[in-house]
């Protein structure tokens, strides 16, 4: 596997030892496919082999800890928390003489949003980026190659300190209402508070940028941000959309992981966690962000998650699911492999066996990480291939779901307005696109999407321009299925839709007066232009409450667009090149995928051969297809590098996290001899063991150490 990705490095000499890290010399390394964050300096343990080392904080030892990862191979970016983080200085006045304290994100009672002492979450001021820009040079100085902006987040309970008041003044030209007070009230607060997270990040892009002129680099710049999903589940504003439209932008980090994934969603009446299903929605919500406006997004994964009190196990299982839904997503192969190792690979948590007793990352899982970890630089394949249900489908997603997320009439709690729309067609095995509303008059930003369901219950279009690309779209072919009974109360806040001229009662009828349809049309089914529009004046959370909701909108939909070549799964399998990823979805009892020959699950620690794989229910896999699989190593749980081949032999530069197992599985005779560092290394001694099966394949178990080493086979 990784001789396909490396090829023949130039890096160390054989045999030579060096410095831990990434190999001088991999020409692919620019692409900075995998990359994960750390607080801390180098260390052994931590030490993914990633192309990316992003140090996290601007604090005074920020400068010696760029030097650590770099001087390991590493390039190097560097991340800070744009909502809160140690900013005293700001605080008190220490930065530009002008107290800040009442900045703070504020509650109706009077306390403080923050993290604990006085790290409070920050409803940024006017000089709020300004005083980022200075802990951003201090990385510029110490040469980083990009910065991250993570999370602009504002808490939609916040929205009641003095210094909101003062931004709504300015901002509205007129005295602040308390968000709470009404359905007006709390639009008017939820876009402020988007604005000034946008107004922040457009001070510091704007920095580096201007630092980019005068010297001539190109420092890029990234906000690492939850999907729009989790952010309006959790009651979270952001900027999200709007960020890729900031002059000097260069893109996200999608932060998915166990954590917002397994937010409980409600199905067929039935409410519980759905990890894969509710991580393969966000990651695609997060791919729409950037789609057709030429930014890039790397996807995150957490072996772990905040949480420090589930077991090992429920970290696992839920680190596949979200990781298989990542790979679902065949137009991303960047990703953020974890964030902080340490505490993955130092970290404590609790025992499958004995929840009472906290243990240390099993060497199966630490295997198995490192696997994947290294696979996922191969992710650049020039084939993809579905084997799922009808693919095409769209549910439409705005920047304002997280503008009704508070009291009074907050929208519903689970946000199944949307997963009442998107969960029948994604529990059928169709891989479900999130359609970023603020995007669809981008140049071929809706090609080949051949139904789209939309509704105006828990959001509203921002802006009037984004529903004539969608008529449009409709009259070349399109099928819009349109969901809402207009009973939302946001329908009369006084916006664009209801002003200057206009006087529609909700923003569907300025949409359905471009289709040509009238402002009090009813339920049914019209043809326009070449498309169809099939309107459902029912609540799309009202649909995921009812145990035969899901159902009956597949059905509707499906006879609505009779057109659409309709095929239903009980799995999702997508072939990247030789990798094939699969998921089987429960709550179901459509007959799911089969995978035909042999086959290898990097889920698999050991790397067994498993012939004729079966997907069940809520099963999960990441597997290399050895038919298809030309290269002799097929795959390790360390970094190979320096690799050379001859019809008898095949060596390679091997390290890996110190004190994990090395485990590797090539394609050789049974009568193979290895040597480390060129001594000869008996069956099962203490270092290694070699496992000798029949079928043409031969695995090396030994041990990761942080300094490599030269492993070779002959035959």
């Amino acid at each position: 596997m990784l001789a396909a990705v490396l090829g023949m490095q130039v890096g160390r000499p054989a045999g030579a030892a060096g410095p831990a890290g990434p190999a001088v010399g991999d020409p692919k390394q620019v692409l900075e496919r995998t990359v994960f964050q750390t607080g801390q300096p180098y260390g052994d343990r931590i030490d993914l082999r990633a192309d990316v080392a992003i140090v996290y904080g601007i604090g005074p030892d920020m400068p010696a800890r760029v030097k650590s990862w770099r001087d390991r191979g590493y390039r190097i970016h560097l991340m800070t928390g744009v909502a809160w983080g140690n900013y005293q200085d700001y605080l008190y006045g220490r930065f530009d003489g002008i107290n800040h304290v009442d900045e703070a994100q504020t509650q109706k009672n009077g306390e403080v949003i923050g993290h604990g002492g006085d790290v409070y979450y920050m409803s940024p001021g006017k000089s709020y980026g300004l005083f980022l820009c200075k802990g951003i040079q201090r990385a510029l100085d110490a040469g980083v190659e990009a910065v991250h902006l993570e999370e602009p987040e504002f808490w939609v309970r916040g929205g009641y300190g003095a210094g909101f008041k003062r931004e709504w003044k300015d901002f509205y030209h007129a005295d602040w209402e308390a968000p709470d007070s009404s359905p007006e009230a709390r639009w008017k607060a939820s876009k402020l508070m988007y604005f000034l997270y946008r107004r922040a990040l457009g001070q510091v892009f704007a920095f580096i940028q201007d630092y980019n002129k005068k010297t001539g680099k190109h420092v890029r710049c990234y906000v690492p941000t939850h999907s729009l999903l989790n952010y309006a589940s959790w009651n979270i504003v952001s900027p999200e959309s709007s960020i890729a439209r900031i002059a000097g932008c260069d893109g996200y980090i999608a932060q998915v992981w166990t954590g917002t994934a397994r937010t409980s969603n409600t199905y067929q009446g039935v409410s519980k966690e759905r990890t894969f299903e509710t991580a393969f929605l966000e990651y695609g919500a997060m791919q729409n962000l950037v789609r057709s406006t030429g930014r890039q997004v790397w996807y995150l994964a957490d072996p772990v998650e905040d949480d420090p009190n589930h077991d090992w196990g429920d970290y696992r299982r839920n680190w596949e699911s979200t990781l298989t839904a990542s790979l679902l997503q065949p137009q991303v192969w960047n990703y953020e492999v974890m964030p902080w190792p340490e505490r993955i690979f130092n970290g404590k948590y609790p025992s499958e066996k004995d929840k009472g007793e906290r243990v240390p990352i099993s060497d199966a899982y630490a295997t198995e990480l490192q696997v994947v970890i290294n696979a996922l630089k191969d992710m650049n394949q020039r084939s993809n291939r579905w084997d799922a249900g009808t693919q095409g489908i769209g549910v439409v997603v705005g920047d304002s779901l997280m503008f009704q997320r508070g009291e009074p009439n907050k929208s519903d709690d689970q946000l199944n307005h949307f997963y009442g729309l998107a969960m029948p067609f994604v529990k059928r095995g169709m891989p479900v696109q999130p359609i970023q509303l603020e995007n669809v008059g981008l140049a071929g930003y809706l090609k080949g999407t051949k139904v789209l369901l939309m509704s105006y219950e828990g959001m509203k279009p921002l802006t009037p321009d984004v529903h004539k690309p969608i008529a449009d779209w409709v009259r070349s072919g399109g099928t819009l299925v349109f969901v809402d009974d207009d009973r939302d109360p946001y329908n009369r806040v006084p916006e664009w839709w209801n002003s200057d001229g206009r006087h529609f009662d909700t923003p569907r009828q300025d949409l359905f007066r471009l289709l040509g349809l009238g402002l009090d049309t009813s339920e049914g089914e019209y043809p326009v232009g070449k498309g169809n529009v099939v309107f459902l004046h029912r609540s799309p959370s009202g649909i995921a409450h009812d145990a035969k909701g899901g159902d009956w909108l597949y059905q509707t939909v499906r006879a609505g667009a009779p057109s659409m070549a309709w095929r239903e799964s009980g799995s999702i399998v997508l072939r990247r090149g030789p990798y094939v990823v699969a998921a089987g979805m429960d709550e179901t009892s459509l007959p799911r995928a089969s995978l035909e020959g042999s086959f290898v699950d990097l889920f698999d620690a050991e790397l067994r051969v498993q012939t004729s794989p079966k997907i069940e229910a809520g099963s999960r896999h990441f597997l290399i297809d050895l038919n298809l699989w030309k290269q002799r190593l097929i795959a390790a749980s360390a970094a190979v590098t320096d690799v050379a081949e001859t019809s008898h032999s095949w060596e390679g530069t091997v390290e890996g996290i110190g004190s994990t197992p090395c485990f590797m599985m090539f394609r050789a005779p049974e009568k193979t001899e290895v040597t480390v560092d060129g001594k000869v290394r008996p069956v099962y001694d203490e270092l290694m063991t070699l496992v000798r099966p029949s079928g043409g394949f031969f695995w090396v178990h030994t041990r990761n150490t942080a300094q490599p080493h030269r492993i070779r086979l002959t035959w």
